[in-house]
């Protein structure tokens, strides 16, 4: 059928999948020439959004001195966040590297906006969160075209929404969802990084699968 992917189109999207990581070590210096930004930004905007509501907003952060401030706001979140962790634990923790803020020549900023009217409301008057899900999906949207690309990306969560929001002049009313470092790498680590230091291993799927009911 014309619709059809072929053998080598189907292994590539699910080597995508398989392949993606959370980069945060590895960056190289080398800017994203901006046509891959461009079609990086086509993916996500492409990705399914309930109601066609298309929600979200991209900030492409280039400026050295705005990512040392997001930087600093990472750190301070970082100490905190690590004194939820003891022992063993937490010295693991602290060797970890959770973000390439600094590190990677591009970060980019993800946002929904809840007001947005497009979509007339279709689907949210029973599931008023499904703006925010349609959100994420265009992130995991980004995250695969990157790694097609060759372009890491790493989801920096350790962060303090109100001092980001404050950083980069967000309005109130618009929530924010992702914040992103972007750029090439020297390599894709074979397993997540997580996995790899010890921190956690992937659960079995078999475990995870209900048929019918719970």
């Amino acid at each position: 059928m014309p619709h059809d992917f072929s053998q080598a189109e189907r292994d590539a999207v699910y080597r995508a999948i398989r392949e993606r990581r959370d980069i945060r070590s590895h960056f190289l210096p080398h800017p994203v020439p901006e046509e891959v930004i461009q079609r990086l930004l086509c993916a996500a905007h492409h990705g399914p959004s309930v109601g066609f509501m298309q929600p979200w907003d991209f900030i492409v952060i280039r400026d050295a001195a705005i990512r040392s401030e997001v930087h600093g706001s990472f750190e301070a979140a970082n100490r905190a966040a690590a004194e939820r962790y003891a022992g063993e634990q937490r010295e693991l923790y602290g060797n970890l590297k959770l973000a390439g803020i600094l590190d990677a020549p591009l970060n980019l900023c993800v946002t929904c906006d809840r007001e947005r009217t497009r979509g007339s409301g279709l689907g949210r008057q029973t599931d008023p969160m499904t703006d925010l899900y349609s959100t994420a999906c265009a992130v995991q949207n980004l995250w695969l075209a990157a790694r097609a690309e060759s372009v890491g990306v790493g989801w920096v969560s350790i962060l303090d929404h109100a001092r980001l929001r404050e950083i980069l002049g967000i309005p109130e009313s618009i929530v924010i969802v992702a914040y992103l470092c972007v750029g090439y790498v020297s390599e894709f680590p074979e397993k997540p990084e997580l996995e790899s230091r010890g921190w956690e291993s992937r659960e079995q799927l078999d475990r995870l699968i209900h048929f019918d009911r719970w």
